[in-house]
């Protein structure tokens, strides 16, 4: 009689929906079968974006777009295709200079729903604005896809004096939040599920390059820059946690979290802080500049509601607590997956 040992082969492992939603997943296949089979790209925390190699001033970021239902409230497909790369951009403190725009399309999709989707994408790249200067087509056959996906690259310009990353963030860092969280993912789910939830939810989708530029007196006191899309608050601040070596701590009081999404994560057992955002950023700043920060979101509308929401420490590196309401304390971990897929 032989015995067999359960424990699955690795070449018998299937690639799962987590794997694409930034969470611990998304981190281990990366590590894993990714970056060993392309290469690193160089010493440094992986970011959204990427600095040119001899280019310092260049900045390059490139996404792919695969939400479900292709339109929803606040936005749709095209213009969270613009306003996605154009925020990975500006985290690494770069206003855009041209976007590329790929379409993989279905066989049988309406072309007046593909005609709607990159009106959308036109409208909202001239509104930021940035060229889309080149871009491709594929037609794929029936079931091959799900209707549409999108991919686009972005090139910017870095802002002289930002030089913002992951790694740079420093214990004693004020971490501000530039606006409300979970608006995105609750817009999107409500569509796709058609909950019928009393409140209308928008999502948050907008260019975030404007608020950025108004940091740029800061300077290089703006240690780090994250907008926490995929696997929200709580990925971005794990991420910047454990490639910076430091605590995080934050005030749940703090984390402004729109009443009807409080009420419609409660009611479907979601935690607000993991979840999608599009419109909104963290950013890790040196203590004195904190009022100073604050006041540039301020004067533009759409950080209006700019607040600190938490500090950083020293230790322990990589832990990241949230300060809870009654004034307990509670580990706040990375995602293991995404409470939402096909969120963007």
């Amino acid at each position: 009689m032989s015995l067999n040992c359960p424990v699955p082969h690795e070449e018998d492992a299937l690639l799962l929906l987590g794997h694409g939603a930034g969470g611990r997943l998304t981190a281990e296949l990366l590590e894993d079968l990714v970056l060993p089979a392309v290469g690193r790209p160089g010493p440094g925390p992986l970011e959204d974006a990427a600095l040119v190699p001899s280019h310092p001033e260049l900045v390059i970021s490139t996404d792919s777009f695969v939400v479900s239902p292709l339109s929803f409230p606040g936005g749709d497909i095209g213009s969270l295709a613009v306003h996605g790369t154009v925020n990975d951009l500006a985290m690494r403190g770069a206003v855009p200079l041209a976007l590329s725009l790929a379409v993989i399309a279905e066989e049988g999709l309406p072309l007046a729903e593909l005609r709607a989707v990159l009106a959308s994408a036109g409208r909202s790249a001239r509104a930021v604005p940035v060229p889309v200067v080149t871009g491709d087509t594929k037609v794929v056959g029936r079931g091959a896809a799900d209707r549409l996906f999108l991919n686009t690259t972005g090139i910017g310009r870095r802002l002289a004096g930002l030089t913002p990353s992951a790694d740079r963030a420093r214990p004693g860092d004020a971490i501000l939040l530039s606006g409300p969280v979970g608006l995105h993912g609750t817009a999107v789910l409500s569509a796709r599920e058609s909950l019928g939830f009393d409140a209308d939810f928008i999502s948050d989708s907008r260019p975030l390059h404007r608020l950025v530029t108004a940091l740029g007196p800061c300077g290089a006191n703006v240690h780090t820059l994250r907008d926490p899309t995929r696997g929200g608050v709580a990925a971005a601040l794990n991420e910047i946690a454990r490639d910076a070596a430091i605590s995080v701590e934050i005030e749940e009081v703090a984390v402004p979290v729109p009443d009807p999404v409080a009420a419609a994560c409660d009611m479907l057992g979601l935690d607000p802080l993991e979840v999608a955002n599009e419109g909104c950023f963290l950013a890790f700043v040196a203590p004195e500049l904190t009022d100073d920060a604050l006041a540039a979101l301020r004067s533009l509308p759409e950080g209006g509601s700019a607040d600190r929401i938490g500090s950083a420490g020293v230790g322990p590196a990589g832990r990241v607590t949230v300060r809870t309401l009654v004034g307990a304390r509670r580990i706040l971990d990375m995602p293991l997956g995404e409470q939402l897929p096909r969120i963007c």
